[in-house]
């Protein structure tokens, strides 16, 4: 990464000189970059940013007006360290999200993948991961230490509590209030969020074929048909559909679902 380019920054921008910017960064006027701030090749911040560090950002982002990027996470156990947010590639941010560093009690770091998109309002809290080609819609919260599986799409006011997992290719209806985990491949909603089959026509478009749609709906009635504790399915998947690649992430979820999985 180049950190000299300066061209694109506007007069009425503030940029701490001791901020690298990548080649061809642009950056709004009124917007503020700090320091400790690292912003990868071609990433575009608009106006009425703010930046804070320790914070890496990739390249190729685009960054709405009135974000706030890199703040100290509200936790009130926070005493000034340097922890930090790293932001990948081709992300889209739009207007007043919010996304906090980590804390020293967990990873001290808040991490978000590549191809994302946060839409207005979106709120990212302390030491959340969240994976590639996510949707976040607006005003969709996650609280501290939430995961965000990859191609997972939370809609509109979707509000997660503290340390849950989203899986992979899953969806959360606008509204939805998530108290405990979403397995992998799994539409939820409600207050609080229930199972409401698989999201099969995500898997349709991101062409997953007819078998595979056809063992995860069998795995689905494995988890939530037959009766069975989430140990138990567990050990039915790994019998019945070791040969299935696709059923990995879905064992996976289940077994880091610490906080029990949506009933």
């Amino acid at each position: 990464m180049a950190t000299n380019d300066w061209s694109g920054v506007h007069p009425q921008a503030i940029v701490d000189p001791s901020a690298r910017l990548g080649d061809n960064v642009t950056v709004g006027p009124w917007s503020y970059i700090g320091p400790d701030v690292e912003i990868g090749d071609g990433t575009e911040i608009l106006s009425h940013v703010v930046v804070k560090g320790p914070t890496v950002i990739g390249r190729n982002n685009r960054i709405f007006q009135f974000s706030s990027i890199g703040e100290e996470c509200q936790d009130k156990k926070y005493a000034g360290e340097p922890t930090t947010l790293v932001i990948g590639d081709n992300n889209v941010i739009r207007e007043n999200c919010t996304i906090h560093r980590g804390t020293v009690q967990d990873r001290g770091e808040t991490r978000i993948g590549s191809g994302n998109l946060l839409m207005a309002y979106v709120h990212v809290a302390h030491d959340c991961i969240v994976g590639d080609n996510t949707i976040l819609a607006n005003c969709a919260t996650l609280a501290g230490h939430v995961s965000v599986g990859d191609f997972a799409i939370l809609g509109g006011g979707t509000m997660v509590h503290q340390f849950c997992h989203i899986g992979p290719h899953s969806m959360a209806a606008g509204g939805s209030i998530v108290l405990k985990d979403i397995p992998a491949y799994v539409m939820a909603s409600g207050q609080s969020a229930e199972p409401h089959g698989m999201n099969v026509e995500g898997l349709k478009r991101r062409g997953f074929s007819k078998d595979v749609l056809l063992a995860l709906r069998r795995a689905y009635k494995v988890i939530y048909r037959q009766g069975l504790t989430t140990e138990q399915a567990v050990e039915e998947l790994e019998k019945s559909y070791s040969d299935v690649a696709e059923i990995r992430p879905l064992i996976d979820s289940l077994r880091g679902a610490h906080r029990g999985i949506i009933r």
